[in-house]
């Protein structure tokens, strides 16, 4: 596990330094390279979250992952330069409003050395800010067309997304307090892996961020946004798939 690996696979080219520059580039890079995807799952391939297994499966396989790969091993890279990182224990809003289980998503606390404010990073959530947010503004954080902001509440923050039709929605609700990594977030991993109550184990998705917007292949339908318009399409077969697989995401399985 070493620096220059991991760069040369986000496509990293730029000085490297802790501060928030570098933190923006990085999540930057990492979100339009290494996709988030759960295709193990569905294929009954055990995710294991120790850093060694995470490396080799997103570095030397060149795969993606969901968010406790993904942030997990974000993390480790931030600690590497210099960064103070905390994991956090999120847990995402479903369709009907209601918040999931604790641990349900991994999301990062990062403050830069000596530098302003703190930042929440995440590169594991999928379509998402593609720079970190800062939570020392309770004003809109524009990202190209989209918008976020960081609601503070008694016992935590919501973060919120503003779509490309203007409306507002609740993605993830977190808490500052730190937590160990990967021990306390191995059963919530299972669970994703193997509750027919998940999302993950309802179907398949595999999607990446893009300079003008996202590249998504989601049970069966190649989905494609750029800047702000979304097209969709049914594929018509498997061997069409394993192609985009390998034209967007450079993966074969």
């Amino acid at each position: 596990m070493n620096l220059t690996e991991y760069f040369d696979r986000i496509g990293y080219t730029q000085p490297i330094n802790p501060d928030v520059d570098t933190l923006n580039g990085l999540q930057r890079a990492h979100m339009q390279t290494v996709p988030f995807e759960n295709l193990d799952i569905g294929l009954k391939r055990p995710i294991r979250i120790d850093e060694k297994s995470i490396w080799d499966k997103l570095i030397d396989q060149r795969r993606g992952g969901f968010c406790y790969e993904l942030n997990g091993l974000f993390a480790w890279l931030l600690k590497q330069i210099g960064y103070q990182v905390t994991h956090l224990n999120a847990r995402v809003f479903n369709r009907d409003g209601n918040l999931g289980i604790d641990f349900d998503h991994l999301a990062l606390l990062v403050q830069v050395p000596g530098g302003p404010g703190r930042w929440l990073a995440d590169v594991g959530f999928g379509d998402s800010f593609i720079e970190p947010l800062s939570f020392d503004t309770k004003d809109e954080q524009t990202q190209g067309l989209r918008a976020y902001r960081l609601e503070q509440t008694a016992d935590g923050f919501i973060v919120w997304q503003k779509n490309y039709d203007g409306t507002w929605e609740r993605q993830y609700f977190f808490d500052l307090e730190p937590h160990r990594f990967p021990d306390e977030y191995e059963s919530a991993c299972l669970y994703h892996q193997t509750s027919p109550r998940s999302s993950f184990t309802r179907g398949s998705i595999i999607s990446r961020a893009t300079p003008d917007g996202r590249v998504s292949l989601e049970d069966g339908r190649l989905i494609v946004t750029r800047n702000g318009q979304r097209t969709e399409r049914l594929l018509d077969s498997q061997d069409e798939y394993r192609a985009l697989l390998k034209e967007h995401f450079g993966i074969t399985l």
